[in-house]
């Protein structure tokens, strides 16, 4: 798997565990590819309605788009939950934030037809790769 082919390719991204709290690293992320990036940002949490004016959606079914990428911020056991949804919407890669891994998922995820990305952070590889 070439990240960087990845990160080419992807034009939408969800990021699934969006924080409105500048603190977390899902906020970092997304404020760093807005600026940074040409991607379509989505933020998926059941728990609040808008970061900083951006709409939350409850879940990736609720997104308008199918996203291409959804990034995961989200504890270890909720991962196959995730995937089940990624699947379910017609994403085309998964990726595991920093300290993220699941070799069931990641196995469940190739099975399904997915791309999975583990323990790597979007932002870094993207500054990394493509900056």
């Amino acid at each position: 798997m070439d990240l960087e082919e990845i990160l080419r390719n992807t034009r939408t991204v969800a990021i699934v565990g969006a924080s409105a709290n500048p603190a977390r690293a899902s906020h970092e992320v997304w404020t760093y590819l807005k600026s940074a990036s040409d991607y379509e940002l989505y933020l998926v949490n059941p728990t609040i309605t808008q970061v900083d004016g951006t709409p939350v959606y409850p879940s990736l079914a609720d997104l308008p788009v199918v996203p291409d990428l959804v990034d995961v911020f989200r504890r270890r056991e909720h991962l196959a939950s995730v995937l089940d949804d990624a699947v379910a919407v017609g994403a085309k890669v998964l990726w595991l934030q920093l300290g993220l891994r699941d070799e069931q998922v990641a196995r469940d995820g190739v099975a399904a037809g997915l791309q999975v990305v583990m323990d790597r952070c979007l932002k870094v590889e993207h500054a990394r790769l493509l900056s």
